[in-house]
C-alpha cells in the first residue's frame, strides 16, 4: 500500500498499548518511527503526512480503538505489543478502528504480548529476602521465551558491599550478570533505562519485589498502584491486574505483568537442559554419550556434576517429566486414569473404571430380564 492511499483512506500505523474487554488502546507512530518503518521488512509506508494533515496536535495521538469484524472472523487475534493498521480515525473522540494486524516478530503466551525483545527480570535482595530457587524458577521461564534476559536485583541499599560481592559470584556462576538497584535511592537506575532503549521489554518478578515501583521510577507519569509486603508471609501482595505498554523517556517500552508467584514450565523433558547456561556451557565443549540424555544417571554425562544448579535440574527435570505424562494421558483415550478436577482447580488422576462394567442396569432391563425368565419358565 503505498503513502497516497494511506492518506486517501485514512490509515494510519501504531502500537497496542493495552487491551481491556473490546477495546484497544492504540499509539500512533511518530515521525522518526514511520521513516524507520518505511526501511523494514513490513515495507509499509509512513501514514504521519496523514497524521499531520489531519491531527490538531503534532505530537502522536493515543486513540481508543475497535477490531474490524473482519479480523474477528477469520480468528485474528489483537494483542499488547502488536503492530496494527488504523482506519477512520475520529480526532475529536479519540476513537478508530484496527484493520489489520502486521506480522509479529515474537509472541508470549503469559503474558499474552507480541513483539517483545528482552525480559526485565526483578527481584529483591531482601525484604524479601532472594529465594535462589524461586529465582531459578524464573530464569528458566525466560529463557524458555528465547529473548535476552536482563537481570535486576533491587534493594540494594539494605545489605552490605561484601553481600552484594557473594551474590554477584554466585549468579556469574550460573551464567547472569546481575545489576544492583535501589528505587528508594535511585542506585543505578539509569543503567537499567540505557539496557532497555528503543527495545520492547517485559518487566517480571515475583510480587513485592518492587517492579512498580521500579516502572514509576523510569517512568513518573506511569502512576502504577504500589502494593506492601505481606508482614506474616514477607511476601509481596499483587497490584497489576492486566497486561500495559509504557513509554520510556528515552525511547522503547515497558510492559508491566500481573504479579505471579511460580511460573509454569512448560518445556520437554529433553529441552529442559538448554536452558541452563552452566549445562548449555559444558554441552558446548562435549556431547552426552546418548542423544536423548536426561543427565541423571546415564553414563558418560558430561552435565553431571557438582554444578550448584544441579539439584534445581533435577528437581524441574521430575515436574517435567511428570507434566508430560499427564499430557500423554490426557491425549490418550486408552489410558487407564483419568482426570478430575478438584477443588481450587486443581486437576488430579485416578484409575479409571472399565467401561459398564460397575455400570447398573437400569429397570427397563431388567424388567425384560425378568420376562425373559418367566418365558423360558414356563416353557
Amino acid at each position: 500500500m503505498s503513502r497516497e492511499d494511506l492518506e486517501t483512506t485514512g490509515q494510519l500505523l501504531g502500537t497496542v498499548l493495552a487491551v481491556q474487554a473490546n477495546f484497544y488502546r492504540v499509539q500512533l507512530d511518530s515521525e522518526d518511527k514511520g521513516d524507520k518503518l518505511e526501511n523494514s521488512s513490513f515495507s509499509t509506508p509512513s501514514p504521519l503526512s496523514t497524521v499531520s494533515s489531519h491531527s490538531p496536535n503534532p505530537h502522536p495521538p493515543l486513540l481508543l480503538c475497535t477490531r474490524r469484524t473482519r479480523l474477528k472472523k477469520i480468528g485474528q487475534q489483537v494483542m499488547v505489543g502488536d503492530r496494527v493498521v488504523v482506519e477512520e480515525p475520529d480526532w475529536a473522540g479519540g476513537r478508530g478502528a484496527i484493520s489489520e494486524v502486521l506480522p509479529r516478530g515474537s509472541e508470549l503466551d503469559r503474558p499474552a504480548i507480541a513483539n517483545v525483545d528482552r525480559i526485565l527480570l526483578v527481584f529483591a535482595v531482601a525484604d524479601p529476602p532472594l529465594e535462589p530457587y524461586q529465582l531459578s524458577r524464573f530464569l528458566l521461564k525466560a529463557e524458555s521465551t528465547g529473548l535476552d534476559v536482563v537481570l535486576g536485583l533491587n534493594k540494594s541499599d539494605l545489605i552490605s558491599t561484601e553481600e552484594q560481592s557473594e551474590i554477584c559470584d554466585r549468579l556469574m556462576s550460573w551464567g547472569y550478570k546481575p545489576i544492583f538497584i535501589s528505587v528508594n535511592k535511585s542506585i543505578n537506575l539509569n543503567q537499567i533505562a540505557t539496557s532497555l532503549k528503543e527495545k520492547i521489554t517485559v518487566i517480571a518478578g515475583p510480587s513485592g519485589v518492587g517492579k512498580s515501583s521500579l516502572i514509576n521510577a523510569l517512568i513518573p507519569n506511569a502512576n502504577l498502584r504500589v502494593g506492601e509486603i505481606s508482614g506474616k508471609l514477607a511476601r509481596g501482595r499483587h497490584t497489576t491486574r492486566h497486561v500495559e505498554l509504557f513509554e520510556l523517556p528515552g525511547g522503547g517500552l515497558l510492559a508491566d505483568t500481573p504479579g505471579f508467584n511460580q511460573p509454569d514450565l512448560d518445556v520437554s523433558p529433553e529441552e529442559l537442559a538448554s536452558l541452563f547456561p552452566e549445562a548449555r556451557q559444558r554441552l558446548a565443549v562435549e556431547s552426552c554419550r546418548f542423544s536423548d540424555c536426561l543427565h541423571r544417571e546415564e553414563p558418560e554425562c558430561v552435565v553431571r556434576g557438582d554444578w550448584e544448579r544441579y539439584q534445581h535440574y533435577l528437581d524441574f527435570l521430575e515436574e517435567a517429566i511428570l507434566r508430560q505424562t499427564q499430557l500423554n494421558q490426557q491425549a490418550d483415550p486408552e489410558s487407564t486414569v483419568k482426570a478430575k478436577t478438584k477443588g481450587k482447580g486443581q486437576t488430579k488422576y485416578e484409575p479409571k473404571l472399565e467401561s459398564k462394567k460397575y455400570r447398573r442396569a437400569s429397570r427397563r432391563t431388567q424388567l425384560q430380564e425378568l420376562q425373559q425368565l418367566y418365558q423360558e419358565t414356563d416353557e
